[in-house]
């Protein structure tokens, strides 16, 4: 009787669980928006797994559109592009939950995938963040994914793209952020510290050494792709998934590492050093011998760092048919 009991108890449970998740689960569209709007009141960016995506995507009739960033937020993807776009995808859907424009056509939701790996294997994504827009009807066509390597992924250009998807008008509001006149400010009155300290010995900004090291430096930052580190937010390299393999440079011209800037950095100061002990070599002052070694050694570094930084491009740009030296 005991062992009968306990069946009856299980079954009982297992009704109640089942029934549970009916009643959970959205049936009728005016369901499916009423839970949508609900969520959507409460957190700006909802999160989807491979259920909730079935649900209030892949499910029909629908009268709203979804926008789903599917990203890889979690630490040990490395992801920092996807922590970049996440943020500004952030600020777009809470300009759009504060405007006057707010509705429930419009559903702004991200699936990780952590959480919904289903999901990516369905719509057969291998990378992220990729932006989709899923409209009211039929299936996303190709202008429905966002191309994020040619227009990027800034809140403006995320609200245009919606524009033109949606016909909704989204007016980005970005949270104020002090953290870079706050910078300038503490630079400006270093310096202006520093000036007033050395007030009567003012000799070191007439130094062309400094000056040229300085502008030297600057060009390398530049030339070797620091500024789109900041923009993007790269990673500092790349590991496999195993640990077993790590790369350095990229192996698109679309993308690079941290580490991968360095690298250019280090090269292109290796062939400049050379054309300097080039130049110096030619100017047919000093000791004969050493013009000799200069020139050697320029010639040296000249023709070595400059052969990898072709190899290097060759790496990236598939197709290139020069090299020299290495391949």
């Amino acid at each position: 009787m005991k062992s009968l009991y306990l069946l009856l108890f299980f079954i009982l449970l297992v009704i109640i669980n089942v029934t549970g998740q009916q009643k959970r689960q959205p049936h009728t569209m005016a369901e499916r928006v009423q839970q949508l709007t609900d969520m959507a009141n409460k957190r700006a960016v909802l999160r989807f797994n491979a259920n909730k995506f079935k649900d209030f995507v892949k499910s029909s009739p629908r009268n709203y559109s979804v926008i789903i960033m599917f990203t890889a937020m979690a630490p040990q993807r490395q992801c920092q592009v996807c922590r970049h776009a996440s943020d500004e995808y952030t600020i777009v859907a809470n300009s759009f939950r504060y405007s006057q424009s707010f509705s429930n056509k419009l559903f702004f939701a991200v699936v990780d995938f952590d959480e919904g790996s289903d999901v990516f294997q369905m719509l057969r994504l291998n990378t992220a963040p990729v932006f989709i827009h899923f409209p009211p009807k039929g299936k996303p066509k190709n202008a429905d994914t966002m191309d994020i390597q040619r227009i990027g992924f800034s809140a403006e250009t995320i609200a245009k793209w919606i524009a033109e998807r949606t016909d909704i008008q989204i007016r980005i509001f970005r949270p104020p952020n002090y953290s870079g006149t706050f910078a300038l400010i503490v630079l400006f009155a270093t310096v202006a510290i520093f000036l007033y300290l050395r007030r009567n010995n003012l000799e070191f900004l007439y130094n062309k050494t400094m000056w040229g090291m300085g502008a030297l430096f600057f060009c390398f930052a530049m030339t070797s792709g620091q500024m789109w580190n900041h923009i993007r937010g790269p990673p500092f390299i790349h590991k496999s998934q195993s640990g077993s393999q790590i790369a350095y440079i990229h192996g698109s011209s679309q993308g690079q590492f941290v580490f991968e800037t360095y690298i250019v950095m280090f090269l292109n100061a290796a062939v400049v050093l050379g054309i300097i002990l080039l130049t110096e070599s030619a100017r047919g002052k000093g000791d004969p011998k050493k013009r000799k070694i200069f020139a050697v050694i320029g010639i040296i570094l000249v023709s070595v760092f400059f052969s990898l930084l072709l190899s290097v491009f060759r790496t990236k740009t598939q197709g290139y048919p020069y090299s020299f030296l290495f391949k």
